[in-house]
Formats: C-alpha cells, sequence, structure tokens
C-alpha cells in the first residue's frame, strides 16, 4: 500500500507549501474576489447546525484524493480526555447534527464512546465511512453497532466501475465496498421502512469536476441496484479540493493549471452562499476549532 506523503517525506505533506503553490492564482480572480464580487465577502456563519468532530488520521486506506492525507501509518489520534472535552462542549449547545470524520473514524478508540455520548445527548450522528472499514475482522460488529444507535452512513464510494474506483482507493477496494453495502442493506440501511440513512459521496476519478447530482444519482442507483442488488438513500457529490494528495496528483499529472481554470470559471454563487463553514465547527484531532474540515488540513 503507498505511503502518505507525509510517510514519503514529500514537501507538499506542509501546509505551507500548499499554500505557496496555490496562492498563485495564474491570471484568474481569486475565490475571495469572486466573493466579493457576489455581494458575499467576508463568509459569516448562519447558525451551528454541524458538529464535525476529526478523531484523527488513521485509516486502514491510502487514496489518491485524500485531502486529509490519512492512511495506515498516520499515527495523529483523538484522546479519550479531548472526546470527553467535545462532548462536554456539545452538551452545551443545541447543535442537532454530529458528524464524525477521519481517517477512518472508526478505527479511533473512542469512536464508539463519542457515538453513545452523542446519542444519549439526542443528537443526530453521522459517520463518514469508506465502507471497507466494516469488514475489519477487529471490526466485525461495527455495523451492527451503528445500526442499534442509528447512526447516518455518509458512506465515499468514486464509482460504480470497479476498474475506476480501485485506481482511486486501492487494488479490490471496490469488491470490498460493495460486499458492505450488502452488509448495511441487510441491517435495513438504505431502505426507506427502516429509516436507517445510507447515503453514497461520489467524487470524480480524475481531473475534472463531477456531473449533475440527480443525473449520476439515478445512474448510481441504476448500477448498483441491477448488477449488484445494492440500494442506498440518496446520493451526493463533491469536487476534489486541490490540497494534500489530491494536489499532488494533479501537479505530477499536468493537470494543476487546468484543474484550476476549470474551479474558477465554475464558481456558483448560489453555492458558494451554502457552503459547510457557514453552519459547521470543525474540530481537529487535538481539540484545535476550525471552521471545516478541508481548511483545518492547511493549517
Amino acid at each position: 500500500m503507498p505511503l502518505t506523503l507525509l510517510g514519503r517525506h514529500h514537501p507538499l505533506a506542509s501546509a505551507s507549501e500548499q499554500l505557496k503553490l496555490l496562492a498563485d492564482t495564474h491570471g484568474y480572480s481569486s475565490f475571495a474576489t469572486r466573493l466579493d464580487q457576489a455581494g458575499l465577502f467576508p463568509l459569516r456563519t448562519t447558525g451551528m447546525t454541524v458538529f464535525q468532530i476529526n478523531v484523527g488520521k488513521l485509516c486502514n486506506q491510502t487514496c489518491k484524493h485524500c485531502h486529509v492525507d490519512a492512511g495506515p501509518d498516520r499515527t495523529e489520534r483523538m484522546s479519550r480526555e479531548t472526546a470527553e472535552l467535545c462532548m462536554q462542549a456539545l452538551a452545551t449547545t443545541d447543535i442537532p447534527t454530529v458528524d464524525l470524520t477521519g481517517g477512518a473514524p472508526e478505527l479511533n478508540p473512542n469512536f464508539r464512546w463519542l457515538v453513545e455520548h452523542a446519542r444519549g445527548l439526542g443528537r443526530h450522528v453521522m459517520d463518514r465511512c469508506n465502507l471497507s472499514v466494516l469488514l475489519i475482522p477487529s471490526q466485525a460488529d461495527l455495523a451492527e453497532f451503528l445500526a442499534m444507535h442509528r447512526v447516518e452512513i455518509i458512506a465515499s464510494l468514486p464509482s460504480y466501475r470497479a476498474s475506476q474506483t480501485d485506481a482511486q482507493r486501492g487494488d479490490g477496494i471496490f469488491e470490498k465496498s460493495i460486499e458492505a453495502l450488502r452488509l448495511l442493506n441487510g441491517l435495513g440501511y438504505g431502505r426507506p421502512e427502516s429509516g436507517l440513512l445510507l447515503n453514497l459521496v461520489h467524487n470524480p476519478v480524475g481531473a475534472f469536476l463531477p456531473p449533475k447530482q440527480e443525473a449520476i444519482e439515478a445512474q448510481f442507483r441504476k448500477e448498483l441496484r441491477g448488477r449488484h442488488g445494492v440500494e442506498f438513500t440518496h446520493l451526493y457529490t463533491i469536487a476534489n479540493m486541490p490540497v494534500s494528495r489530491y494536489l499532488e496528483f494533479l501537479v505530477e499529472s499536468g493537470n494543476y493549471e487546468q484543474y484550476m481554470e476549470r474551479l474558477a470559471n465554475a464558481f456558483n454563487p448560489t453555492a458558494a452562499a451554502g457552503v459547510m463553514c457557514r453552519s459547521m465547527i470543525s474540530i481537529g484531532w487535538d481539540g484545535t476549532l476550525y471552521d471545516c474540515d478541508f481548511n483545518q488540513m492547511l493549517e
């Protein structure tokens, strides 16, 4: 399995090196300028609805697009003390949703404790799951645990094609993902009558932007249902952020300037007005506060 940027001692393992590269806008308007032109600068919060906790960078996969530079060789993880502080802080708010992310958040030894305590506070809990983690022998009862606590699963799946998914996430990951989805379906996930939410996230495999969400959701549903008997609730599309390992891919493949131009030309004031940093607080594995998980990775 390939090592992370940090494990390879790559210059782009440094957030400052990434920011230095991203600072050159190559003649197109910066994001801040476009926000100003749209009357949106500076962005301000619209009220906190999501309490996101990044519990660490350990992951059982080393995906090429990962903005966290997560992987099996990363050791950063949230301690029980910090997890307890998170729950104490959450209890003082009326924020309705707790979003657990990583890395593979389930590999943090405090993950289940966080789920139980957040649910005990009456909050909706989301788990950003890579699916293959559900098949690790040490996590044999994880899917049942998530179902028991009615945790919403946000599952990343780049493509309904094995070749494209494996190209981004590693050999054999697509088949493991399908096996995990069937396991979740068997517990009621993705089936309307159960109320157990199984939402997929699609991000492009390559240096291009995602297609329209409605069209790709319909295509995913047709392919996964027809070929694999898999059901899901909804599918969301997300553009790959040009940071960390995806930034490395763009630079080394010669697609960096073209991709940045595409991002600039695709600026959508309506989408910008609804970015997650306006309604989210993001907490790093060490307890540091941020406005979103992407900005957290550039500190």
